[in-house]
């Protein structure tokens, strides 16, 4: 008898395309130039409801495209320009052009108050930065600019920015509240708000200011929600402030995923630097974590001393300083870099197939955030914890509420689990300085004045941040010229200097000659007023009347001889002065005691020993004295019991 079971057809499911999902054409062609074209599946959950307005809570593990989940339906509800499906491009753009224009005469009104129209809340300064990187060609098609606002660095960048009339503002709570508090901008205008990572911002502490900011913002508002994790008082934010939150979960907070490979090796303590000299040691980037500051320091040096070259990314780095560490890494410049958690939320590098954690987190929201740097989007990769014999307790317990099953390995350096994860090794490189591929300044900033991600109605300005500025083609087109006309002034005045030989010019004089004297040496050619106040204090009698009679003789000559009267009058008033400071006491000639009248400072020479000088310094600094502390003495007279 003939089989006539049928298998049911294997169904491929396609990812849907942003068209689809009702992003605005306008966004989907800046999509598609950068090569998305299908939605992720926290993007494909969330954005119908919050294209709607409607408050979304978004939950899904690290690198699942979460930053581009509320970047789009911002920048489609925040743009002003009219759009209707079919209308063409340069219709489009006409109207974005119209709106930016209505946006300019706004600022240049009196009293104008900085009143961005949309928020986003970041925990850290590099999220900060990458947020505003991904949301920047969006705002831009829009006709919208957009800021950051983090501390660590000075606020004059962002309150010029803000005064320019910044649509959106990418900030951290504490400098976003500090601002408000100094009526830098409101937040009455704001539309759309968004808290990312907004569990990281409860761990650090920043629930209070996220509270009061909010509070700060129209009830009516959109609220949107996005992090790995829901817990430590997020959900008491939520009650407060989202109204009837569409709940979208696509994964599990300790979801594991599929291309990442977790790896457990247990080494000896003695053994452990150079396990980790070979796991750094191939051609692709590697993200090594370490637990301190200090031990991320340390361990970069060290790298870099053995030929590998390292950057390094903590707390203890300014702004600037980790904007050109990672930038290092980013371009290519090194394949490894040492980091603290404050690399394990947001730090979005591509192609990172390897995550070396050398010392275990300290809780599994940490393990879970740190490996998560590598196998993003889709790509694979491997995640390697070193253990030490001491820390296989804690290690284990950790591993398990994790949800990590890796059997332990015990390994050394020569092993083959740990040849088989160094890969292709790269070249050894001696005396590396991060000053060859990234010299000190801001990178982001040469970056902007290299011109790239210029585009239509923006460009790239100072302080890593990328705003779309309010001017024309004509406008930029004028300011150019005026550069030009500008530079061809300097260019004839240069010439003209060198043509009469002068060396008046500063254009002409080499840089050093031109550099301004220090404070030592202002003071040593006494051009500080100050100071020559002071010096004329002290002054013996004989320079004081020679000083006297260098000023009058120049009076004589500047007036010709006809102030005979002042000049007499003058002299009748140095007469009494000096005898006004025979009447202060005997004065020596050269450098001798001085002794000044009352309420004035008294030049003396100390003539005891330098044992005798040296312990009365070191009497003042531990009693504030130099007689010492006060000796106590005993009342006898009212002791009891005492025999006499």
């Amino acid at each position: 008898m003939p089989d006539t079971t049928f298998s049911a057809p294997v169904v491929e499911t396609r990812a849907p395309s942003f068209y689809e999902l009702g992003v605005p054409e306008p966004l989907c062609r800046v999509l598609d130039a950068d090569g998305k074209t299908e939605a992720f599946p926290i993007q494909a959950d969330t954005l119908p409801d919050s294209l709607a307005g409607r408050d979304i809570l978004g939950r899904g593990r690290t690198g699942s495209g979460k930053t581009l989940a509320f970047c789009i339906p911002l920048a489609a509800r925040l743009c002003e320009a009219a759009w209707d499906p079919g209308m063409s491009m340069a219709e489009f753009r006409r109207n974005v052009k119209h709106v930016r224009r209505l946006r300019l005469a706004e600022r240049e009104e009196h009293g104008f108050l900085p009143h961005p129209r949309g928020l986003i809340l970041a925990p850290t300064r590099e999220l900060a930065n990458q947020i505003n990187d991904v949301l920047v060609p969006l705002a831009q098609m829009a006709g919208m600019t957009t800021t950051t606002v983090y501390g660590g660095v000075k606020q004059n960048r962002q309150v010029r920015d803000l005064q320019s009339g910044a649509d959106v503002v990418v900030a951290c709570p504490g400098r976003l509240e500090d601002l408000l508090r100094q009526k830098r901008l409101t937040l009455s205008d704001v539309k759309v708000v968004v808290m990312d990572e907004a569990d990281e911002m409860a761990d650090m502490g920043f629930l209070p200011p996220v509270r009061r900011i909010l509070a700060q913002i129209p009830r009516e508002s959109q609220h949107m929600l996005f992090s790995a994790t829901l817990d430590h008082g997020v959900d008491a934010l939520v009650r407060e402030f989202l109204h009837e939150p569409k709940t979208h979960s696509v994964d599990a907070p300790e979801a594991v995923v599929d291309t990442m490979t977790q790896h457990v090796f247990e080494v000896p303590k003695d053994d452990k630097f150079e396990v980790v000299r070979q796991l750094a040691s191939g051609k692709s980037r590697r993200i090594l974590f370490t637990r301190t500051k200090y031990q991320a320091k340390k361990l970069a040096k060290s790298l870099t001393n053995s030929g590998v070259p390292a950057a390094q990314l903590h707390g203890n780095l300014n702004q600037n300083q980790r904007d050109r560490n990672l930038a290092a890494f980013e371009n290519g410049d090194v394949n490894v870099m040492v980091a603290t958690d404050v690399a394990a939320r947001g730090i979005d590098v591509s192609d990172v197939e390897l995550v070396v954690q050398v010392d275990p987190p300290d809780d599994p929201k940490s393990f879970v955030h740190r490996s998560g740097r590598t196998a993003r989007a889709g790509h694979s990769g491997d995640v390697v914890t070193l253990v030490l014999p001491a820390q296989r307790r804690e290690a284990r317990r950790m591993f398990k509420a994790a949800g990590i099953d890796a059997k332990p390995v015990q390994v050394r350096h020569d092993s083959p689990e740990v040849q088989a994860l160094v890969g292709e090794r790269a070249a050894i490189v001696k005396d590396w300085s991060l000053e060859d591929s990234q010299p000190a300044g801001n990178p982001r900033r040469r970056k902007a004045a290299n011109g790239e991600g210029r585009s239509g109605v923006g460009r790239r300005t100072g302080g890593g941040v990328v705003v779309a500025t309010a001017e024309s083609h004509d406008d930029v087109q004028e300011s150019d010229v005026r550069s030009a006309a500008r530079a061809r002034r300097q260019d004839s005045r240069r010439a003209d200097s060198a043509a009469r030989g002068t060396g008046s010019s500063r254009d002409s004089e080499p840089r050093r000659e031109r550099r301004r004297p220090n404070r030592m040496e202002r003071r040593a050619g006494m051009r500080d007023v100050e100071a020559e106040r002071r010096e004329r204090r002290f002054e013996t009698d004989g320079a004081r009347q020679a000083r006297r009679a260098e000023r009058r003789s120049a009076e004589d000559a500047n007036h010709g001889g006809t102030r005979d009267d002042d000049r007499n009058g003058n002299r009748n008033g140095n007469r009494t002065r000096r005898g006004s400071d025979r009447n202060r006491g005997p004065v020596e000639g050269n450098g001798g005691k001085r002794i000044h009248r009352r309420n004035e400072n008294r030049i003396v020479q100390d003539e005891r020993s330098e044992a005798a000088k040296r312990h009365d310094r070191r009497m003042i600094a531990k009693y504030g004295s130099a007689q010492g502390p006060a000796r106590r003495r005993a009342n006898r007279g009212n002791t009891p019991f005492r025999h006499r």
